[in-house]
This record gives C-alpha cells, sequence and structure tokens, in this order.
C-alpha cells in the first residue's frame, strides 16, 4: 500500500472476514464491511427487536453492508404515531415517568390545567396512561429548563412565591 486510498478498500475488511451477526439463527455469510457491531448498535437492534446477535466465535466485529443498512433503516423508520401507542416499546434514552404513583386529585388537576380530553367515569389507571400520552408530547427546551431550575434553586425561590407577589428576599 502507497499510503493513497482508491476508496474500494476502506468500505471492506480484510478479505477472509465475513459478517460477525447471526440473522434469526443463521450466520451471515457476507463479506464484512468497515462496520463494527457498537453497543449503541446493539442497543438499536435490541430497542427494534431485531432478530440479530453477535456470533461469539467470530474473532471480530465487523458488521456487512447489508446488514448495516438494515439496522440504519430501523434506527430512521418513522412510526406511526397509532403503532407507537399500541406498541410495548418505550424509548430508552427518556427517564420514565409513572403518573401512576400520583394521587387522583394530581391526576384530574394535570387534565383539568392541559384541557385533556377523557371519557367521563375513567379509573385512576386509565387516566394515568391517557394522561402519559399527553406528558410525552410535551416539548421541552432542556437548556432552558436546567437553567431556569438552577437558577430557581440557587435563588431560594420558586414560581409560587413570584405568583403570590413574595419574593426570595423577603423571606
Amino acid at each position: 500500500m502507497n499510503g493513497f486510498s482508491t476508496g474500494e478498500e476502506d468500505s471492506r475488511g480484510p478479505p477472509d472476514q465475513i459478517c460477525c451477526l447471526v440473522d434469526e439463527e443463521e450466520r451471515c455469510l457476507r463479506p464484512a464491511g468497515n462496520a463494527s457491531y457498537s453497543k449503541r448498535i446493539q442497543k438499536t437492534v435490541t430497542q427494534r427487536r431485531l432478530k440479530l446477535h453477535l456470533d461469539h466465535a467470530a474473532r471480530h466485529i465487523y458488521i456487512c453492508d447489508y446488514h448495516k443498512d438494515v439496522i440504519q433503516k430501523a434506527r430512521t423508520k418513522r412510526r406511526r404515531k397509532d403503532s407507537e401507542d399500541d406498541s410495548n416499546e418505550t424509548d430508552t434514552d427518556l427517564p420514565e415517568v409513572d403518573l401512576f404513583q400520583l394521587q387522583v386529585n394530581t391526576l384530574r388537576r394535570y387534565k383539568r390545567h392541559y384541557k385533556v380530553p377523557t371519557r367521563p367515569g375513567t379509573n385512576k389507571a386509565q387516566l394515568a396512561d391517557t394522561l402519559m400520552k399527553h406528558f410525552k408530547t410535551i416539548p421541552v427546551v432542556e437548556k432552558e429548563a436546567l437553567t431556569f431550575f438552577i437558577y430557581m434553586v440557587k435563588s431560594n425561590s420558586n414560581k409560587l412565591d413570584q405568583k403570590n407577589g413574595i419574593s426570595a428576599d423577603a423571606t
């Protein structure tokens, strides 16, 4: 090799390596590319319930271009809102908030504040489930929320004090 790349060798691992994945209980025999089966890729495979796993007999972690495309499409595939609500999948990147732990009166106040439509006579579990779906749709600008939170903690005040006309200096 003269140090220059033609581009062809960039997308292939060594010629004797095959994909390190087992696809539906059958070892893939395609040539390995330069993409590796990293922890992040493993997480995507697990979340999307793809029937892929690493063959522990393989001496490398390089996957073929076919499986790389399959994983990328699974990662970027947008699901319809209805199918997301029906599936039992959860996004593990976001912390889960258990609204069922709250009292019914608190759930009703949330419902009233955000004007969330529900059927009359819903029980606590149904109300918590409906409100959880609504809660997940609320957009949050993390940087602003964290900045405001830190400011409030450092100034020993909260929004309730401001609404009631009490300043942090008066207490």
